[in-house]
């Protein structure tokens, strides 16, 4: 606390000294089901052997060359071409960064500069990050007001509303939307509410960004969300998930669009860090993991089991797609009584930036049935001993 700089006045203090598949162990041997992946990262569980294999194997060849983009760099090479071979056609150019954040500002530049127009709209409760720029999209003042002034020429518009659907002009460049809203407590949205956006920005020749920080690698049950919803963005936004704990992100257009970074001015955007050779080597391991093996597969059912055994009576609602499922209860009051309950019990969860009364469930895709069932059981325990 002395050195450490800290994002709240409460932090939860847990010192972890190991983690393993889907569990932490902390300083007294305790052990912790990791609940939610450190917000939606470890897709595949902690330390996993293919990516420590993949890490191991880089380390023993280069770590950090130059500037991103100078040189050619196989790990980057390899996992651009294995993103682009799993999406469509047009989504086939990569810009590797290290964060979301930093993707959402790389996305934010380039829609700027493509189209010549400098409004961007994106949904009350949308999270994109916390720079000034991916700041500007957060529609609470709560967060904003203290770091004013920010990019003008930001709209906001209601998720899942078509009548705010007319909003979005031809004086757009752009629409930031998560397939799945993080932080408003997993809300999906709704698949003629994307189909119609998609037609909106057509008409308006605005660019459509996909937001899958969250959603993607298999979370929401497919390797990306918006391939549930038969929409294709113009740009899809990645990180999270993407590097099996390793800082990784990536922002992917199509190479035409891609090309403005180039010229006019050239070096338009770049990054020292970015495509980290050790962290693409490590989503590349996630990505292959991901697609040979059956987990994405099994969402859907370990998501019916989350649903069935969480019958708890003070349960409002459960919201939310695939491994990323959100539990209402009345209040933020007795949401956080339940989490440190949880906590106290072995189990790590958490709650929601624009939903504090809602309780976070984004465990590994790697848990198995008999995880989920004990997780299951402590949630309702705890949820019994707070409020009866």
């Amino acid at each position: 606390m002395r050195h450490v700089a800290q994002t709240s006045d409460a932090p939860l203090m847990l010192e972890i000294e190991k983690a393993e598949g889907v569990y932490l162990f902390d300083v007294s041997g305790k052990k912790y089901l990791d609940l939610i992946s450190g917000i939606s990262v470890s897709n595949i569980g902690h330390r996993h052997p293919a990516v420590l294999a993949a890490i191991r194997h880089q380390l023993d060849r280069y770590m950090h060359l130059m500037v991103y983009g100078e040189y050619v760099q196989s790990p980057q090479v390899q996992l651009a071409s294995a993103l682009s071979h799993n999406l469509p056609p047009s989504l086939n150019s990569v810009y590797f960064l290290n964060s979301g954040a930093e993707v959402t500002e790389a996305a934010m530049k380039l829609a700027k500069r493509i189209s010549g127009k400098s409004e961007i709209i994106a949904c009350y409760h949308s999270y994109h990050g916390s720079t000034q720029g991916a700041l500007s999209l957060n529609s609470d003042e709560y967060f904003k007001n203290a770091f004013r002034p920010l990019l003008p020429d930001i709209r906001f518009i209601r998720f899942n509303n078509e009548e705010d659907l007319t909003l979005i002009t031809e004086k757009t460049a752009c629409i930031f939307i998560e397939p799945v809203q993080g932080e408003a407590g997993y809300l999906p949205a709704k698949k003629n509410y994307l189909k119609k956006l998609r037609a909106r920005t057509n008409e308006t020749g605005t660019l459509l960004i996909f937001d899958e920080i969250q959603t993607g690698f298999g979370r929401s049950g497919s390797l990306f969300a918006f391939e549930q919803y038969e929409v294709i963005p113009d740009m899809l936004m990645l990180a999270k998930g993407m590097g099996g704990g390793m800082p990784i992100g990536a922002l992917i257009a199509d190479r035409n669009q891609m090309q403005a970074f180039t010229n006019d001015p050239y070096l338009g955007h770049i990054t020292t860090f970015g495509g980290h050779p050790v962290s693409c080597a490590a989503a590349l391991a996630v990505l292959n993991e991901l697609t040979a093996s059956q987990l994405i597969k099994e969402v859907s059912a370990k998501e019916a089991m989350f649903r069935e055994l969480l019958s708890h009576p003070f349960i409002r609602s459960i919201s939310g797609r695939g491994l990323m499922l959100a539990l209402e209860f009345d209040s933020f009051e007795t949401n956080k009584k339940i989490i440190d309950r949880c906590i106290e019990k072995g189990l790590i969860t958490d709650w929601f930036l624009f939903a504090t009364n809602k309780l976070r469930i984004s465990p590994p895709l790697t848990i198995i049935g008999e995880q989920i069932v004990w997780a299951c059981s402590v949630i309702n325990e705890s949820i019994s001993e707070i409020c009866q």
